[in-house]
């Protein structure tokens, strides 16, 4: 006798860790702990953020075949909902199933671009993402302003799929202020929900 299928029985999962991710999410518990150059101290600030991760085609290099995903996150300050976000990035989530390997590929708009990555399982549900400058597989690159006053010396980010079906980030990149001379932790951290999935039934265009 055949065992049913029900809501919680796992596919294929095609994209390996990255599966669980696919969707549009909210959360508003974010809080991002930085260093602000004009007020010269260093802020906690609660945010809420938007983020949606979208299957791409699978990408080829030679032998390598990845799958992965194209995704966006976006956040405003708490009181500024509807106004200017003060956090955008973009890029690709990759998973390497012959290596084991998870891919983070980003950059945001004040000029900095990081290109991190750690092992994993085809059904981990927490992913480790590492990169350091100078890195010959996974670095960080800045523009000059930013390097000259807050060089980027270590970046670690952790995804989680916690067991309500919600997903927990945690980012931590290391600077060194020019200002100061002293490294801080620039770091940020939510908790999303998913608030639309995506079938083929449902337009995602």
């Amino acid at each position: 006798m055949s065992t049913p299928v029900t809501a919680t029985t796992a596919g294929p999962q095609k994209l390996g860790p990255l599966t669980p991710l696919v969707g549009e999410w909210e959360g508003n518990l974010g809080i991002d702990l930085s260093y602000h150059n004009k007020d010269d101290e260093t802020i906690e600030t609660g945010y809420f953020e938007r983020a949606w991760f979208k299957p791409i085609p699978v990408v080829e290099n030679g032998q390598q075949s990845m799958e992965g995903l194209n995704y966006s996150m976006t956040a405003w300050r708490h009181g500024e909902e509807a106004m200017d976000p003060f956090h955008d990035e973009t890029g690709y989530l990759l998973w390497d199933k012959a290596n084991g390997q998870v891919i983070r590929c980003f950059a945001v708009p004040r000029g900095l671009a990081i290109l991190a990555g750690g092992d994993a399982g085809p059904r981990d549900r927490s992913l480790t993402f590492v990169a350091e400058p100078g890195s010959g597989a996974y670095g960080l690159c800045q523009n000059k302003y930013l390097l000259e006053r807050a060089r980027a010396m270590a970046f670690e980010s952790t995804f989680t799929m916690n067991d309500d079906g919600t997903f927990s980030y945690v980012s931590d990149l290391v600077l060194k202020l020019t200002a100061t001379g002293a490294e801080m932790h620039h770091t940020d951290r939510n908790t999303l929900h998913r608030v639309k999935r995506y079938h083929p039934s449902i337009e995602t265009a």
